[in-house]
């Protein structure tokens, strides 16, 4: 989506989004949870806790 052709209640979404992926980071890492995600069609448990190159390499 380009941000150049978004409305102003379109940006407030987007900043809020970031900011709830933000938060829902820093509580997984809080309480030594891993992420569930979707990759590729694959469930995938990320460990927020190690750094992004730790879980690049167990790929």
């Amino acid at each position: 989506m380009k941000t150049d052709k978004l409305t102003q209640h379109q940006k407030k979404i987007i900043d809020a989004m970031a900011k709830v992926s933000d938060y829902l980071i820093a509580y997984k890492k809080r309480m030594d949870s891993p992420l569930v995600v979707s990759q590729n069609g694959k469930i995938v448990h990320i460990k927020p806790w190690l750094n992004e190159a730790d879980t690049t390499k167990n790929k």
